[in-house]
C-alpha cells in the first residue's frame, strides 16, 4: 500500500470510539457521507479497492481498511441492507435516515458556509455516498 489516506469516523470523541470499535469487531462494514461534504473539502469520493488507514480519537492508525464498494444514491434510496450493515443497530433505512438526518443537521450550517450555499438542506434527493469496507489488518498502537 503506497501513501494511504487516513480517516476516522465522525470527529474525535465517544462516537468515533464507538464506531471504530464496531468496525474492528466486524459489526460495522458500511458507512455513509453526504456527497456535498466531499465537494466542500475538495476530496475525492472513495473508490473500490482503495486502502486507507482508519484512525482513532487520538489520530493513531488502528487498522488498514479496504473500500469494497461505493454507491452514490439519493437519501430516499438508501436500502435496508446498507442501514443494517452500518452496525449501529438500525432495523432498516427508516431508522438510518432519522439518525443520520439528526446527525447531519447538527453541522449543516457549517457545511452551508463551506459550500457557499445558504439554501443547502437535506431532502429525498440529497446525494449520499454509501461505502462498504472491510478491515484488512488491525494495527498495533505505536509505543
Amino acid at each position: 500500500m503506497s501513501d494511504p489516506g487516513r480517516w476516522g469516523f465522525d470527529e474525535p470523541g465517544p462516537l468515533r470510539d464507538k464506531l471504530t470499535s464496531l468496525a474492528l469487531a466486524g459489526a460495522k462494514t458500511a458507512t455513509a457521507s453526504l456527497l456535498r461534504e466531499y465537494e466542500a473539502e475538495g476530496a475525492d469520493v472513495p473508490r473500490a479497492g482503495q486502502q486507507d488507514l482508519l484512525v482513532d480519537s487520538q489520530d493513531q492508525a488502528v487498522a488498514v481498511v479496504e473500500t469494497l464498494e461505493v454507491r452514490v444514491v439519493r437519501l430516499a434510496d438508501v436500502d435496508d441492507q446498507h442501514a443494517i450493515d452500518e452496525g449501529e443497530g438500525y432495523a432498516g433505512a427508516t431508522e438510518f435516515r432519522i439518525s443520520h438526518e439528526r446527525y447531519w443537521n447538527g453541522y449543516l450550517d457549517g457545511l452551508r458556509q463551506q459550500l457557499g450555499d445558504p439554501h443547502f438542506g437535506l431532502t429525498d434527493d440529497t446525494l449520499v455516498v454509501l461505502e462498504r469496507f472491510r478491515i484488512v489488518e488491525r494495527l498495533e498502537p505505536a509505543e
